[in-house]
């Protein structure tokens, strides 16, 4: 870990970004919660900041670039959510998820699982459920492909227990198990941020990649992009990101500036 560059020499970066030709196609990969909107106690009121759907929609319309949000949510909330413009690409579901937005709602990419998958995440949702029961605060999300054991409204004497029970229940029945902030969730399919981001860097043949996110799930995207990405930390906590944001706030004000940059 390192300290990371403030907002203001980020702001330094994105300008030369827009500057460079030979940055297109950008591709601006942004994480939702805690990120484009405020962190809420209940994640059904979530949502994205005003001044941010202002932002993406002068992104997508500028030439050269590819709009993305790379989220843990299930694609059906991101969706619901997230007020992206039509061509934006939503990754849900930490990578195991993808679609495009169009005019007429999502172009899916359809997610499949094996009858042993499908078992799996079926017992995955009885015992999570277990893990749950008679703890006040805790409770259980079911995805597509993964359990998510929700911890935020729990004291702490009830999150701690609860989450290490799911991550023993996801070293038993997951294939992939991501502890983030207040979450476990565990997945039946292998997925990563960071893997999903690099699949839609190389298909857009994409040579530079803005990313930011504030939760510990977003250090493996972090970790996957190069020295010459910008890559940010949203908010406080150790990071290998290469500049912070210090709020959402703050990022998408420094989203809207890029914007600016990009249509000059």
């Amino acid at each position: 870990m390192h300290q990371p560059a403030d907002a203001t020499a980020l702001r330094a970066a994105l300008v030369d970004v827009a500057a460079d030709g030979g940055a297109r196609p950008l591709l601006v990969a942004l994480d939702f919660d805690g990120t484009l909107a405020p962190l809420q106690d209940d994640p059904t009121r979530s949502r994205i900041l005003p001044a941010g759907v202002e932002a993406l929609a002068g992104l997508a319309a500028a030439d050269g670039v590819e709009l993305a949000l790379v989220s843990g949510r299930a694609m059906s909330q991101l969706h619901t959510l997230a007020e992206v413009p039509p061509g934006t690409y939503l990754v849900g579901s930490h990578g195991a998820e993808r679609a495009r937005v169009t005019r007429f709602g999502l172009d899916r990419d359809v997610v499949q699982l094996t009858d042993d998958q499908a078992d799996r995440l079926a017992a995955l949702g009885a015992e999570a459920a277990q893990v749950a029961r008679g703890r006040d605060g805790v409770w259980v999300e079911s995805k597509p492909t993964a359990v998510v054991v929700h911890t935020r409204l729990a004291p702490p004497e009830v999150a701690e227990p609860a989450e290490a029970e799911a991550i023993a229940l996801g070293g038993r029945l997951g294939t992939g198990v991501l502890h983030g902030k207040d979450v476990v969730e565990i997945s039946v399919l292998r997925a990563s941020k960071g893997e999903a981001i690099t699949a839609l860097r190389d298909e857009l043949g994409a040579p530079v990649v803005l990313f930011a996110g504030d939760d510990v799930t977003d250090e493996h995207a972090f970790e996957a992009l190069g020295e010459h990405d910008v890559t940010v930390k949203v908010g406080d906590g150790p990071t290998v990101a290469r500049f912070r944001a210090d709020s959402p706030e703050g990022l998408v004000a420094v989203l809207a500036d890029l914007a600016a940059h990009l249509d000059a």
